[in-house]
């Protein structure tokens, strides 16, 4: 696996090169604003890119607009964005440029190793990985009433699917929902079906459902 990272902090910056190297994960290049990551992505055709919300020079939103620029000049780039804050708009801005995998963690998560790395590996192989605090955003902000799919999925489907938005596996999902793992793989199957999700040899219908879950 190839890495990059964009952020400001060089502090921060090192301790994820650190963490990840001790994992054999190949950090290729490191920046530290917007020009700076597409520059390294172009020279380096790395499959993941790190990068901070906020970047030089007025700590705004160039991390994200650099972030999406690169999802459009290399769509299969898997994006796993750092934020201080919970800022879910910029989630939906990432998922409607489509492509790779896609992650949105709190900073203060990096320092639960195991987490961190198991969520870079996922959104390099094209999977989700959002902080809880982000998925209750998004549940919180989406409208109550409509005629959409996922208006069909009942209490426990919807819990599952959120679980299923913050990257958990099916027995993550059990064991947070204290049911079977049985339980767990039919409530999935409940959803596929509402949301028109058949198996196929080219979509992952898990990934499928979640985007369309974030993007109601």
């Amino acid at each position: 696996m190839r890495v990059v990272i964009a952020e400001d902090q060089a502090l921060l910056r090192e301790g994820i090169v650190a963490l990840l190297r001790e994992q054999e994960i190949d950090v290729v290049a490191q920046a530290e604003d917007g020009p700076g990551l597409l520059r390294i992505l172009n020279g380096h055709k790395p499959d993941l890119a790190i990068v901070d919300v906020r970047l030089p020079p007025t700590f705004t939103d160039e991390g994200i607009r650099a972030a999406l620029e690169a999802r459009r000049a290399h769509p299969q780039l898997g994006i796993l964005i750092l934020s201080q804050y919970v800022e879910p708009v910029y989630t939906a801005e990432l998922l409607d440029a489509g492509g790779g995998g896609i992650g949105y963690l709190l900073k203060e998560r990096v320092g639960d190793v195991v987490a961190f790395v198991d969520a870079v590996k996922r959104v390099a192989g094209g999977g989700t990985a959002l902080d809880r605090e982000v998925v209750a955003e998004l549940v919180r902000t989406q409208p109550s009433g409509g005629a959409g799919a996922l208006q069909t999925l009942t209490p426990r489907e919807q819990e599952v699917l959120e679980l299923m938005a913050e990257g958990r596996t099916n027995a993550g999902i059990a064991r947070a929902m204290v049911v079977t793992l049985g339980a767990v793989e039919k409530h999935i199957s409940n959803i596929f079906n509402k949301l028109d999700l058949p198996a196929t040899d080219e979509d992952h219908r898990r990934v499928l459902a979640v985007l369309t879950f974030l993007r109601d």
